[in-house]
């Protein structure tokens, strides 16, 4: 794996020429945040001129987020609504996100609107050198507790994997779209974003990484922190690297 960190990058940066772009949100119960989300999303990839398509993932939500959804993809065609009748999971959401990109890099952030879509942009230089941009939260904006989880669970994974990722699960990550040819991912849960990078490592795909910012959710429920997701995570997580180091 190539590593570097990339954050010299300025907010000003740009792609360097024409790319196309899949971005998708995968959702479960955001119908406070999925139509502001997608918008921002527009907004920015209108502005870049490029070929793009966004893609809402509804995980099995219970509220409106469907509804909202299929309004926003009536009213865009550049906007496309993958759906699950019942909960998957994240990993299960991650993973329809990545079938349904038909463009040349993909690009995927959570729903809930905790992350700005303007620091995208400048991510896109980069991938004339690399494979996977992987970024990092700055100042993360959730409760003392998710973060040492979080902090926690970046070391295991990156100790297990022998990588060196700083913020493993941040849902802001770039990737060519070619990485998940041939790419097998058995996760469902909380450890597809493990399982993705050591995937991709272990097929020698080069990675960097950037800082981005984070900000407050200011509507609906977080469902990472649930106890249940976590064991699960730590029980899958070492099937998984008996799997990748037998493939």
């Amino acid at each position: 794996m190539t590593e570097h960190d990339s954050n010299k990058i300025t907010a000003d940066s740009g792609p360097q020429k024409s790319v196309s772009i899949s971005v998708f949100f995968p959702c479960y119960n955001e119908q406070g945040n999925v139509a502001r989300t997608v918008q921002n999303a527009l907004d920015v990839l209108e502005n870049l001129k490029t070929d793009f398509e966004v893609i809402i993932v509804d995980d099995g939500s219970r509220d409106d987020t469907a509804k909202i959804a299929d309004e926003i993809a009536a009213q865009n065609n550049r906007v496309k609504v993958v759906r699950h009748p019942t909960n998957l999971g994240y990993g299960a959401a991650l993973q329809s996100g990545f079938k349904a990109a038909k463009k040349e890099l993909v690009f995927y952030t959570d729903g809930d609107g905790q992350f700005d879509i303007k620091e995208m942009p400048p991510l896109l230089p980069l991938m004339e050198k690399f494979d996977i941009v992987s970024c990092y939260r700055l100042n993360r904006k959730d409760p003392i507790v998710r973060k040492l989880n979080g902090w926690a669970w970046t070391k295991l994974v990156c100790f297990v994997f022998g990588m060196k990722i700083r913020d493993i699960d941040c849902a802001f990550k770039l990737f060519k779209t070619k990485i998940f040819e041939n790419m097998e991912l058995s996760s469902a849960g909380a450890l597809i974003d493990a399982e993705i990078l050591a995937r991709a490592v272990r097929k020698g795909c080069s990675v960097t990484q950037k800082g981005v910012h984070h900000y407050p959710r200011t509507a609906g429920a977080q469902t990472g922190a649930n106890l249940r997701v976590i064991l699960r995570a730590f029980k899958e997580l070492f099937k998984l690297r008996r799997k990748i180091h037998h493939s």
